[in-house]
Order: C-alpha cells, then sequence, then structure tokens
C-alpha cells in the first residue's frame, strides 16, 4: 500500500485548506463526461509548490498533464479495473484509514499525545509474571486468577526471587528463557494498561495485578533511564559466509581485524569504508547509515556498541552481529525529538494502539449528543420479552415469526433502525459470550453497544457530506489507485512480461548500453611509499595477493591492502590516472594513500549483452512505453476542451 501511496503522483497530497475561488465552470469533456473548473483549480493550486518541474507550473502545460491524467482514469474505468476485488478492498481500508482522522475526540487524544511523548522520553528495564485469563472469562475464572496474581506478589514481597517466580509460576512461555525479563522498552512497545502499570511503578517495586486482554501482569521495575535519543554512525563491514564455512569465516575474521589495526594506525575511516566495506548502501558513503533510535536496527549487539560510544569520532573495536563484523564510528548524537517532532509519529501510533478506545468512548458521547435519539418503548418491551437465558449458551435465535419487530426502534436523522436489525445483533453477539445477568440487564448492555455501532455506522458513512475536504481525497485516492492499476497492467508488466517488445527495444537503442574500457587488476595500497614500492617489485615477479601480504603484513601492523576484480574506466578503486594496459604500474600518490596497480588483462569498451543490460533497459523500455501511451489514449477518446472558460481560469489564477 505505501507504495501505491507513493506513486498515485500528483493528485495525492491532502485538499485541506483550499477553497473553491474560481466559479464551477465545464472546463473539458472527455467522450461527453465533464470535468469541472473548481477540482482542476483546487489540484493545480495543491500541487503548485510541490512540483519540481517548471513546465508544470505554466497552466497550459499543467492542463495537458490534468487532461492525460483523466484520460488514464477512462481508460481504466473502460477496462472495468474499478471492479476488481483488490481495488475494492484497498479503496475500504484507504477510507477505513483516512477516516480515523475524523471520526476521533481532539480533547482525549492531545491527552494521549501528551502522555505518550512524556513517556517516550523514559526507557524502563522490567520484569513481568503473567497469569492468563480470557477477557470474557467467567467472574469466577477472573477471581482465581486474581488471586494466584496476588499470592505470587505476596511471595515477591516477602522476599522470594520475582525471577524464579516468574521462571516457575508465568504462563508467559518466554519466562523459561528469560525468567520474565523483557529488557528494556519505552511507549507502545507493550499493550496499554501494562505500559501504563509499568510507568507508574517505582524502580525497584512491584505492581499490584494488571489486568490486560491476556491476563493479569504482576510487573518489576529494575531500572528507569533517559531516553538514548538517535544516533549518527558509519561503518564497516565483512559480511559473515553465506554457507558454514569455517575457513571463510576465519578469514572475514581476519579482514575486518586487519581492518581495524590499519584505523589504529591513523589510518582514514571513510577511505577504508569505500574500499573494503562490504555493505553495498554504505561503502560509497563511507560507511554511513542513517540516523537510529534505539530498537529501530535488526542488531541490537550493534546498537549498545553504537550508544556506548561517547564522543564523535570515537571508533569501537570489532563486534560480531547476525549478519557479519562491523567496526563503528560514531558521527554524531542527536537529542530526543521535541513534542512538535514527533507529533505525527504518536498520532499515527495512538489510532493503532488500545489508547484508541479512550478516543472512541469519547466520539461516542459527543454522537449522542449530535443526534438525538428517541427509542420505541413499546417495541423494545416486546424484544426483551423475546429474548430468554439461552444467550448465555449461544443457543438462542431470532424468533421465527419477526414481522412483528420489522417497526422502527430508533431513527437516526432519516436513517430508520428496526427493532429486527437489534434481535439479529443480538444474535451474532451470544456468540462472544454474553454473561451479565439478569437477561433484561444483558439486552440492555447490549443495546447501548448497538446504538454506539449504528451511530458511529452513520456517521463515518455521512463523512463525505459533513466534510469537503474528506470528499475531495476520496475522489482523488479513487482514481489515483485505479492510475496505479492500469499502469501495472499496461506499463509495468507489459515491460516485464512483453520478451520480444524489450528485446526489439534494446536492439534499436544498443548505444545506450555500453560498457567504458574494462581490465582485470589487483590494486595495493598503502600509506607508506617504500611499502608500496616492495609490493611493487614482488608483483613484477609475479607473486599473487596473498604472498605479497604474506610478506608485508604482520600481526600487529597491516602495511598493505588488497582489491581485486573487474574494473571499468572512471571506477573509483582504480587510482587516479591508471593506465589501462596489461603490467605493473609505478607507485602512484592519491590522498594519503601509495598505490601500485597489475593488470592482467584488458577488455575493449564495447555494447553490453542484453542480460548485462537487462535492469536498465527494462526501465527505459517503461518510460517510453508510457511517454507515447496518452497520444494513444487520445486517439481512442474524444477530448474537448472549453477554451473560453480555460482562459477565464487562467486570469483568475494570475490575478
Amino acid at each position: 500500500m505505501k507504495i501505491k501511496q507513493l506513486l498515485l503522483g500528483f493528485l495525492m497530497m491532502s485538499a485541506l485548506g483550499f477553497a473553491q475561488d474560481v466559479k464551477k465552470e465545464v472546463l473539458f469533456t472527455i467522450d461527453g463526461k465533464p470535468y469541472y473548473t473548481d477540482e482542476f483549480t483546487r489540484v493545480y493550486k495543491k500541487n503548485l509548490d510541490l512540483v519540481k518541474d517548471e513546465s508544470q507550473r505554466d497552466l497550459d502545460q499543467y492542463l495537458q498533464l490534468f487532461v492525460g491524467y483523466k484520460l488514464k482514469i477512462n481508460k481504466a474505468q473502460k477496462l472495468g479495473l474499478q471492479q476488481g476485488k483488490q481495488y475494492q478492498s484497498e479503496l475500504r481500508s484507504y477510507r477505513s484509514q483516512l477516516a480515523k482522522n475524523y471520526i476521533t475526540d481532539s480533547k482525549v487524544t492531545n491527552e494521549l499525545l501528551q502522555e505518550a511523548y512524556q513517556r517516550s522520553l523514559k526507557e524502563i528495564n522490567a520484569s513481568h509474571i503473567l497469569i492468563l485469563v480470557d477477557e470474557n472469562a467467567s467472574p469466577a475464572d477472573t477471581l482465581a486468577a486474581y488471586k494466584k496474581a496476588t499470592d505470587l506478589r505476596n511471595r515477591a514481597l516477602k522476599g522470594e526471587d520475582f525471577g524464579a517466580l516468574a521462571l516457575h509460576s508465568s504462563q508467559d512461555p518466554s519466562a523459561k528463557e528469560n525468567q520474565g525479563n523483557l529488557g528494556y522498552f519505552s511507549a507502545f512497545r507493550m499493550v496499554y494498561p501494562f505500559e501504563t502499570a509499568a510507568y507508574k511503578t517505582k524502580k525497584g517495586e512491584i505492581s499490584k495485578p494488571v489486568r490486560t486482554r491476556f491476563g493479569y501482569h504482576l510487573i518489576k521495575v529494575h531500572d528507569i533511564r533517559d531516553n538514548r535519543g538517535e544516533l549518527s554512525v558509519s561503518h564497516i563491514m565483512v559480511l559473515k559466509p553465506t554457507q558454514d564455512d569455517v575457513a571463510a569465516e576465519q578469514k572475514a575474521q581476519n579482514t575486518i581485524n586487519d581492518i581495524y589495526k590499519k584505523l589504529q594506525q591513523g589510518e582514514n575511516f571513510e577511505a577504508l569504508a569505500k574500499q573494503f566495506s562490504e555493505d553495498k548502501s554504505s561503502a560509497g558513503k563511507g560507511g554511513e547509515l542513517n540516523r537510529f533510535a534505539s530498537g529501530q536496527l535488526s542488531s541490537e549487539e550493534f546498537e549498545n556498541v553504537a550508544f556506548s560510544l561517547s564522543k564523535p569520532g570515537e571508533i569501537s573495536a570489532p563486534i560480531e552481529s547476525a549478519f557479519g563484523w562491523h567496526i563503528i564510528k560514531l558521527n554524531e548524537k542527536f537529542p530526543v525529538k521535541t513534542f512538535d517532532e514527533m507529533k505525527g509519529e504518536l498520532e499515527n501510533r495512538i489510532g493503532k494502539d488500545e489508547r484508541s478506545r479512550l478516543i472512541e468512548q469519547s466520539l461516542n458521547e459527543k454522537l449522542r449528543k449530535k443526534y438525538s435519539i428517541k427509542r420505541d418503548a413499546k417495541l423494545y418491551a416486546s424484544i426483551q420479552k423475546a429474548v430468554t437465558d439461552k444467550i448465555y449458551t449461544s443457543s438462542w435465535s431470532v424468533p421465527v415469526n419477526s414481522s412483528a419487530y420489522k417497526g422502527d426502534l430508533f431513527k437516526i436523522q432519516d436513517k430508520k433502525i428496526s427493532g429486527l436489525q437489534f434481535l439479529e445483533y443480538i444474535n451474532e453477539k451470544q456468540k462472544s459470550d454474553v454473561s451479565t445477568k439478569p437477561v433484561a440487564k444483558a439486552v440492555d448492555q447490549l443495546y447501548e453497544a448497538f446504538v454506539d455501532l449504528q451511530l458511529n455506522t452513520y456517521y463515518n458513512d455521512n463523512l463525505e457530506n459533513e466534510f469537503p475536504e474528506f470528499s475531495y481525497v476520496m475522489d482523488e485516492y479513487r482514481d489515483g489507485l485505479l492510475l496505479f492499476d492500469l499502469m501495472e497492467k499496461e506499463i509495468w508488466e507489459r515491460s516485464k512480461t512483453d520478451t520480444i517488445g524489450l528485446k526489439s527495444f534494446y536492439d534499436a537503442h544498443k548505444s545506450n548500453y555500453m560498457w567504458k574500457d574494462r581490465v582485470e587488476a589487483v590494486v595495493i595500497s598503502s600509506t607508506k611509499q617504500d611499502v608500496a614500492k616492495k609490493a611493487q617489485k614482488f608483483l613484477k615477479k609475479g607473486k599473487d595477493a596473498d604472498y605479497i601480504k604474506s610478506k608485508l603484513n604482520t600481526e600487529d601492523v597491516i602495511n598493505v591492502m588488497v582489491s581485486n576484480g573487474t574494473f571499468e574506466e572512471g571506477n573509483p578503486a582504480l587510482p587516479k590516472g591508471t593506465e589501462l594496459k596489461t603490467g605493473v604500474s609505478d607507485v602512484r600518490k592519491d590522498g594519503d594513500y601509495f598505490f601500485v596497480t597489475k593488470i592482467t588483462k584488458t577488455l575493449p569498451a564495447g555494447v553490453k549483452s542484453f542480460d548485462e543490460a537487462r535492469g536498465k533497459v527494462t526501465n527505459d523500455y517503461q518510460q517510453f512505453l508510457e511517454e507515447n501511451w496518452v497520444n494513444d489514449l487520445k486517439n481512442e477518446f474524444s477530448v474537448q476542451v472549453n477554451s473560453q472558460v480555460f482562459e477565464s481560469v487562467k486570469q483568475q489564477l494570475k490575478s
């Protein structure tokens, strides 16, 4: 879904805040279907500051883009893509997500935001004991679980080891391995009631039994520390062998240790990262990684060592992770973000958290005030009589003769809710173990939940009428999602499966896919000129890289490092000024290093084979197909632009 949202293009930013200050008139038609000035104006204004291509700021050019967009939507509809099950599912999913921004209580939300932010400033180390009990358990089972948790707490308070109690009594399976210790966590890492209890328990103390959807927990807080913030680090990485190979693993460890020794000798971290790091995503940047916070990387070992570094420029000893060996350099430490910086992220996480129930409860109260509900007392009384104690065994059913219950139980504006709908709701809900007694009280409880459900449904269904900006965004997403599916069908999938067309495109554009001159070479570097000259002599005698390393490196000092392989002209691994001819080069100085290169074979410039160029060819073929697509659509559909109306729109937008 994220990819689709990114690819929906220039129509998929928020429509909030853009007034319709242009008279609504027909701007153009496609096969007679009108498209209006207000939509064009709104979209143009909305995207004015987002576009990078100056041609898109030009209204004439922008109109062509807009018409092209609508042509694609018409094509998608002509193909019936809007009927696709996946399309319908994703549209419903998006509307559900977007609606969350409207069906909320801002006061409660802001209180939860502030609470979450304050908690995010701290990290808690705690252990827990879990006594399982279902959310819908009987009062007797619930009480039994509570008493068991209370007994365990009393034993811990009297001096029994909490970890040992967790090991033997906790019903969390992981306790067998960690004795209940959860490590450090912050806001949103645990279910909300658990989190709240943990943050309200003082260091060294044990909470009272805390009820969550899993059961009862006892929480012992071991430590509370400030959030560590974020880091910017660089690293040099040597990957672990893909197969279980002791010799290869030892070689990798030797390589990382050799690099570390060179760092201790004062050599440049970034230069070594560019030469030897096997993390291809960061090597070209001198090993620099994107900044991160606790828990954001997939290696806790890496994080802990990184956060242990205190001063910018400090370098760790080699460490091992699940992926390989690393040397880490601290670039910069960043403090915890401010509330304003974190607000958007916190809002998103609250919407997915149990905290959202508090917001729902508040909204229910507001909706009951917004929409006056008057219940038919006589019909309600007959419904109560129709429900029997069979609901406690999930064996009750709606009366066969249900016509007496089809009247209006209540109304929400112009929407009628029948008594039969409520009976069907009761029938459905009895399966979730109704336990409230007597039956009349259970029906009352179910009725309140039913009213809330109907109010929320009505409000949600009418968001387009309540909020024009909501309607705009939904229209744009609906079209954008169609466009994505159409592009996938007509362009992206075609470029992958049309092997004949792809090969023909390659044959017609071979000059775009060329190898530069290449060489098969060994490059030896050293910070010492005399060592580089010794390496040069060995190369001239035909000695290989391993021999040279064995002669010039010692256990304590790494004097030379070696790169070998096939290098294209301009490859940064080749020293500047290297002549692409066979033989051993002179010793050359580049920056802090002395280089000597032995070229064993030269490969002339030439056309890349189809397989060698396939990735680039596929991308270029996609672009070629898309560029010619709109012209084909203009021949397929009839487009009529109202020039007079467009000139009026231009004048109003420019004024």
